[in-house]
């Protein structure tokens, strides 16, 4: 019930990404109820905290998700069950059931292996464009989303000459307002007019996306190189280095909470 009433504000106030994991907490809890129970379903009244537990488990053992993984299954597990106490079908609540998730550090690039990054060369016209899009998000922060939802009337010239991007974070709905340096400028300018539908890029799928691997494996990073790592490399490396307070880095990420940006800083300051 919770999910069907959930699709229909995707698009308004729900996101995507936001259903699809609660399409997969489902999909989870029907594999896990005729395992563990030998039977279809349970009713209601014999939701307890031992339920909650033996799914936590299962998630880990039979599903083998990771931490952060089975802490974002279990939030969405907790605010369907809260729906329910609160309309007075379950007396049960989550009081008892603790589960946090692992600090991870997704590292970040130096100002030297951004330069690398940009100057190597790549084997098709698809990496060099997710490429760009990599080097935009390390400039600006924004996420693969907020990349590829980025259309041309977001873009606009304030009193002070400079463009900038006045924009919403998709996942969290905050404002994010990003001064736009020369690096991402010229990369807007290169994709100029290769969109439809007035959107400033031609986003390639996430899977398509994949096609990064080429070029940093090329260059011989370490870690893979993901959207999380080019936020952590705009933070850490394009903003805090370079002595912007971390109130500002926190509101220009589009975070709702400053304890998320203070991961950044405290990450090693070494930028060369």
């Amino acid at each position: 019930q919770h999910n069907e009433e959930f699709i229909k504000k995707v698009g308004h106030s729900r996101v995507q990404g936001t259903y699809n994991r609660y399409r997969t907490i489902y999909r989870h809890l029907c594999e896990f109820v005729p395992k563990v129970y030998r039977r279809d379903d349970i009713p209601l009244k014999e939701l307890n905290l031992t339920f909650i537990n033996n799914f936590e488990y299962f998630l880990r053992t039979e599903k083998k998700c990771r931490t952060n993984t089975v802490w974002g299954y279990m939030i969405g597990l907790k605010h369907v069950i809260s729906i329910a106490r609160n309309s007075g079908a379950l007396p049960f609540n989550l009081a008892g059931y603790i589960n946090s998730p692992e600090s991870v550090d997704r590292g970040y690039l130096t100002e030297r292996e951004i330069q690398t990054l940009m100057e190597t060369p790549v084997k098709s016209g698809t990496c060099e464009l997710v490429r760009d899009l990599f080097i935009f998000s390390v400039f600006t922060g924004l996420a693969y989303a907020d990349v590829k939802a980025l259309t041309t009337d977001r873009l606009q010239t304030f009193f002070d000459g400079n463009l900038w991007i006045i924009t919403r974070r998709r996942k969290t709905n905050t404002e994010s307002n990003i001064r736009l340096l020369d690096v991402p400028k010229r990369i807007i300018e290169k994709y100029k007019g290769l969109s439809k539908d007035g959107h400033v890029f031609p986003v390639p799928s996430n899977a398509d996306a994949n096609h990064i691997e080429g070029t940093w494996q090329a260059v011989r990073f370490q870690d893979r190189l993901t959207y999380h790592v080019a936020r952590h490399t705009n933070a850490t490396t394009v903003l805090l280095s370079h002595g912007v307070p971390i109130e500002t880095v926190s509101r220009l990420l589009g975070h709702t909470d400053l304890k998320t940006t203070q991961i950044y800083a405290r990450a090693p300051r070494m930028v060369a």
